[in-house]
């Protein structure tokens, strides 16, 4: 006899809960060994065979999240996954954690109830506690961190417009100091 049926307490049978997202440890043990950014050798290069299955578990990881209902663009970063399990680049050419980490941040006060991950589907809201990011090459251009972070460590690109995102923003230029403008000299530097 169980606790429950002891004690007279109704069985509670919970829904099973839907996890939003495939489990993507097997991606990222499989970028450590792919990842020539945190090595001390310079000469280190991956191996193709390792590069191929850090593409094929995101394509694969990916391909669950679309029987989903994922929409066109997951189909779209599918193929090109798989493009590059095909012919799998010498390097990772994809942003560092750092910038991951220095992403804008979207407050869950702003998210709209229609508001969903392009890449997954799943409306950001559905999160109790969302971690939503905006990239940094359109204000609309708005993820799940968990979906966006695999493509971003292989692609330093936006998946939806394509554009690099490794490229340093130009600083702006200093300001121009009066002084110098009228060709004076500061009597310190003479």
């Amino acid at each position: 006899m169980s606790y429950e049926v002891e004690h007279n307490i109704p069985k509670n049978d919970p829904a099973p809960q839907h996890t939003r997202r495939p489990d993507l440890s097997t991606f990222f043990s499989n970028l450590e060994l792919v990842n020539t950014s945190t090595t001390q050798n310079s000469n280190a290069t991956p191996m193709p065979a390792d590069m191929r299955a850090v593409f094929i578990t995101l394509s694969d990881a990916f391909r669950s999240m679309r029987q989903d209902g994922g929409g066109s663009l997951l189909d779209t970063l599918i193929e090109s996954l798989e493009a590059d399990a095909d012919s799998p680049p010498r390097e990772v050419k994809g942003v560092s954690d750092a910038f991951l980490d220095e992403l804008d941040r979207v407050p869950k006060k702003s998210l709209k109830k229609a508001d969903s991950c392009p890449i997954c589907g799943n409306p950001f809201l559905d999160d109790k506690y969302p971690l939503v990011v905006r990239l940094p090459c359109h204000k609309d251009h708005i993820f799940d961190l968990e979906c966006i972070a695999p493509w971003l460590k292989l692609h330093a690109t936006c998946p939806m417009d394509r554009k690099n995102l490794s490229k340093k923003k130009e600083p702006p230029p200093p300001p121009k100091d009066e002084e110098e403008e009228d060709g004076e000299y500061d009597e310190m530097f003479a």
